[in-house]
């Protein structure tokens, strides 16, 4: 089992509507736009999506500079269409119930969309070079998607 008391959370305000979010974290084609940190990619015919509660889903993350792949995957444990999605984190062959938990909370703010992003089982802090970098750049990416200017919420 993870370690629920090691994680961090991550917030973005995005001048954009929930269901554009959503749309971003669950749909492969847009998924392969950005789930990745900058200077990576993800190729679009590594991203497959079962959006059902016990369902999997895959993508491979590419290096730009060496071609270096990391393929990453886990189990969908909670959908609320537009609001919430629970997920596990990791490499897609490990056990579900030893990766991390990643939840996404999407939350319209009247103009604004606010994208919480909140993940147990890792430490993290800026600088890490990590956990904590990866998904803030990834995050940034999620802004540039939904034609943004990333800036930390």
């Amino acid at each position: 089992m993870i370690d629920t008391d090691k994680g961090f959370t991550l917030k973005r305000e995005l001048d954009t509507t929930p269901e554009q979010v959503w749309r971003a974290w669950t749909e492969p084609d847009r998924m392969a736009e950005w789930w990745h940190p900058a200077g990576l990619h993800t190729p679009r015919e590594s991203v497959s999506v079962d959006l059902k509660p016990g369902g999997r889903y895959t993508y491979t993350m590419v290096n730009d500079a060496t071609d270096e792949e990391y393929p990453t995957g886990g189990v969908y444990r909670e959908i609320v269409p537009n609001e919430k999605l629970v997920f596990t984190w990791g490499n897609p062959d490990d056990d579900p119930d030893d990766t991390p938990l990643v939840t996404v909370g999407i939350r319209s703010l009247g103009e604004l969309t606010r994208v919480t992003f909140d993940i147990r089982g890792v430490d993290g802090m800026v600088g890490d070079d990590s956990y904590h970098d990866g998904w803030e750049s990834a995050l940034d990416e999620l802004a540039q998607h939904l034609g943004q200017t990333p800036v930390a919420g």
